[in-house]
């Protein structure tokens, strides 16, 4: 069973074991960069493991953009032996389900930025209802979707 677990003091180490397919890198920061990035907006995300049952699979961090106000998906990855089992989509389904609960501000309104050479997240983007919203930046597209 697909399940986000918080990432705390017990199982960071784990995230730092996760790895990307050759050339995937330039899609997608590591965990290590990303933890970084979560201790230093720690007020407003919350980065999570991506579980198959006990086995951390991927990543991915929710953070809260008070200026907006929206929710925002950053480095969300799976582990590349692990690539291609719906682990993704599971996981997505689920930190959207979490962003429902508002756990950081009151808004419906959810982004991430994708590199538009990444044909497989946006697929998987896209038939969750997120939409490009015309902002580019370099090789990033930004896409947003509204939660009902």
């Amino acid at each position: 069973m697909i399940h986000l677990e918080k990432i705390t003091e017990k199982n960071f180490i784990d995230a730092f074991g996760l790895k990307l397919d050759a050339g995937q890198e330039r899609f997608v920061s590591h965990p290590i960069r990303s933890l970084a990035q979560a201790y230093v907006y720690r007020e407003q995300c919350q980065p999570f493991g991506i579980y198959d049952e006990e086995v951390m699979v991927g990543y991915v961090m929710v953070i809260y953009d008070y200026d907006i106000p929206e929710y925002d998906l950053w480095h969300m990855m799976i582990d590349v032996s692990k690539q291609g089992r719906g682990y993704g989509r599971a996981a997505l389904d689920q930190v959207l389900a979490y962003i429902r609960t508002k756990p950081f501000g009151a808004s419906d309104r959810v982004t991430l930025t994708c590199n538009r050479e990444n044909s497989r997240a946006l697929r998987l983007y896209k038939s969750r209802g997120f939409v490009p919203t015309g902002a580019e930046d370099e090789e990033e597209i930004e896409l947003s979707r509204t939660l009902p």
